[in-house]
């Protein structure tokens, strides 16, 4: 027999994290503990509300399922027992946590991967005025960092971009519009952000505006974030996105993560790893993706004043990895 925990916790940020959609000053999760046999495995998950998710929600879907991960569910039977989503996260994870543990292997060698030690990730510039999202590209360039997701809203696209391309004009740029956009105008400001050497854009439109992209000829390659959680939605992806950001508590784990990643690359697309405000808990359980991804996008418990310990190690725009980590 299981015993179960799951909770809240709230970690402030040392600064807002500003996207279309609002702004954040702190991360809220929910850890989920499988214990068995004096082993304990940790998962933990970020609620949404874009896909009306609360901590409550989520801690309400987790409660439903405690009887049957108590009596041993597995991580197939739970991919039927809960929807794609922050609940069914952090059950998978812990559950991945546990069986490693309980077999002596690292996460990679579970899923039968390996890790390089050094991952190159995004770090993101928030929304700001162009002057100061130029000023925090430029220093996160000046600590190393030579990957920059710049996230926009439909003010002052260019203005933004240019001021920052100035400042960093040897940094690998993507964009986020976080569905922001609308088909109208979207050719023109493709072209920009061709012009200025950004090397991919996300998710411009609504995901309900899709269609949009259908035929649509683009001159960088688009990324689905919001219009891609799970392997259902590949076929309507088809056509219109190039890439689809993969992450954890979209797909409702690293189980459905793997099987999604998969099946896009047979499709043809090309995967970013993206991940949400956490702690370093929810990146680690993210990592066996790292191979896979054309783009990793992994910087979320760098926005935390405090992280949990024992923290991930993000150095000079890369987050490192020790020996013991990355060995098989």
């Amino acid at each position: 027999m299981r015993t179960v925990k799951s909770y809240p916790e709230a970690w402030p940020l040392h600064s807002p994290f500003v996207i279309s959609r609002g702004s954040r000053t702190e991360a809220h999760v929910v850890v989920v503990e499988i214990e068995q046999d004096g082993v304990k495995g940790i998962g933990e998950a970020t609620p949404y509300a874009r896909y009306g998710e609360s901590e409550t929600s989520v801690l309400q879907q987790i409660a439903a399922q405690l009887p049957a991960i108590q009596n041993g569910m597995t991580r197939s039977e739970l991919q039927h027992a809960l929807p794609a989503g922050a609940a069914r996260n952090a059950l998978d994870c812990a559950l991945w946590d546990l069986e490693r543990q309980q077999q002596g292997k690292t996460l990679q060698a579970l899923c039968g991967v390996h890790l390089a030690s050094d991952i190159t990730t995004a770090h993101t510039v928030s929304i700001d005025t162009p002057e100061a999202m130029a000023s925090s590209a430029l220093a996160l360039w000046q600590h190393g960092a030579t990957l920059l997701k710049i996230k926009l809203d439909h003010h002052l696209i260019s203005e933004r971009l240019v001021a920052i391309r100035t400042a960093v004009p040897d940094a690998t740029l993507i964009v986020d519009a976080n569905e922001s956009w609308h088909a109208e105008g979207l050719a023109a400001r493709c072209q920009l952000l061709a012009d200025l050497n950004v090397a991919m854009l996300e998710q411009p439109l609504p995901a309900a505006e899709d269609a949009a992209l259908s035929h649509f000829v683009h001159p960088l390659p688009i990324c689905a974030d919001e219009s891609c959680h799970t392997r259902e939605q590949l076929t309507q992806l088809k056509g219109r996105y190039d890439m689809v950001n993969i992450k954890l508590d979209k797909t409702g784990g690293l189980t459905e993560a793997l099987a999604l990643a998969s099946e896009a690359r047979q499709q043809g697309f090309a995967v970013m790893l993206g991940c949400m405000l956490c702690t370093s808990r929810a990146i680690r359980a993210a990592l066996p993706m790292t191979p896979m991804a054309k783009f990793a996008d992994l910087d979320g418990p760098t926005w935390l004043a405090a992280d949990v310990e024992p923290s991930l190690h993000f150095e000079r725009g890369v987050l490192k990895l020790a020996a013991a980590s990355v060995a098989d």
